[in-house]
């Protein structure tokens, strides 16, 4: 087969216009849907990180001139055609329960500018216990800072996302093994290990979440057991166990989670949208555990829980 050599493959581009508010509900219906990654274009993010503890070497004002409308985007072949029907039955259904949003807009993008084009969107991540660094960025960490080097490829999470955020903030894991169920990119884990978790054992049931978590873990020099596997399924246990995922995934695990957790052991559970926090609660009460800890950040929500005494 002859293939033209100046052929240039084409990625289509999907972009939703919605506001602060609704964004991360646009961006989860889009990796519902499967999509491999999304940006946010949100002048309040940057406000908001303006008025926060970060210290910046630089800040682009220009920034501060953009619209107050939210950008939500995301990629995929011009062909595939269920991931675009997936992706309007999921807007149309957060439609019909009240999530506003305007204008969907598609384009075309070549795949030799795909790589560069995500890059703009990333920067390094500062959270209390570890810095998330692209590894295209040239980063100089200071004294006893602890960083993370981070390729996100095209999926499964940057350590933008507030749901992954707070997972990093309520993580205390030295000395102590550790699981990552659904690790996605590998971030908590590898994270955890940097940070001095004795071991770390991270699954998915994405074969491409457990190669990107792979490379991840290589990438820092991370010893760790990563596989294609279902939690639900082996009889592993730690000390401290992390499962960002959804609510729905986490209440079944409600049943089953504490086989694989040691006596006084840990769980940060996070993916938990506003609205479904109370049934997560209830489900994890009956289940004997209760919260020592809560994180909130926009409408998402994490809990840290420990077996009642």
């Amino acid at each position: 087969m002859r293939i033209a050599e100046n052929y240039i493959m084409k990625y289509k581009t999907i972009t939703v216009f919605t506001n602060h508010n609704d964004a991360d509900l646009i961006s989860s219906a889009m990796f519902d849907a499967g999509a491999g990654g999304v940006s946010i274009l949100d002048k309040q993010d940057f406000l908001d990180l303006v008025k926060s503890d970060v210290i910046w070497d630089y800040v682009d004002e220009s920034v501060l001139e953009q619209s107050e409308v939210v950008k939500v985007s995301t990629m995929c072949e011009p062909s595939d055609k269920n991931f675009f029907d997936a992706l309007m039955s999921n807007l149309e259904k957060l439609k019909e329960n009240g999530v506003q949003f305007g204008e969907i807009l598609t384009g075309e993008i070549d795949a030799a500018d795909y790589e560069n084009e995500w890059k703009k969107y990333y920067n390094p991540i500062q959270t209390k216990h570890i810095t998330i660094v692209p590894t295209w960025i040239d980063y100089k960490p200071s004294k006893g800072e602890k960083i993370m080097r981070l390729d996100p490829g095209m999926a499964f999470g940057t350590g933008s996302h507030a749901t992954t955020r707070m997972c990093l903030e309520l993580m205390d894991v030295e000395g102590k093994d550790v699981i990552d169920v659904g690790c996605g990119s590998g971030i908590l884990g590898i994270a955890a290990k940097i940070c001095g978790a004795k071991s770390v054992y991270m699954c998915d049931i994405d074969a491409q979440a457990v190669e990107f978590a792979r490379q991840n873990a290589e990438l820092n020099n991370v010893d760790a057991v990563i596989e294609k596997a279902d939690l639900l399924q082996g009889d592993r246990q730690a000390d401290f166990i992390f499962a960002n995922i959804t609510a729905d995934i986490l209440m079944r695990f409600s049943k089953c989670i504490g086989k694989h957790l040691r006596k006084d052991g840990t769980i940060v559970l996070s993916g938990i949208i506003d609205t479904r926090e109370d049934e997560v609660i209830q489900c994890y009460r009956d289940a004997g555990y209760e919260i020592i800890e809560r994180a909130s950040q926009d409408d998402w929500r994490a809990l840290k829980l420990k077996r009642k005494a």
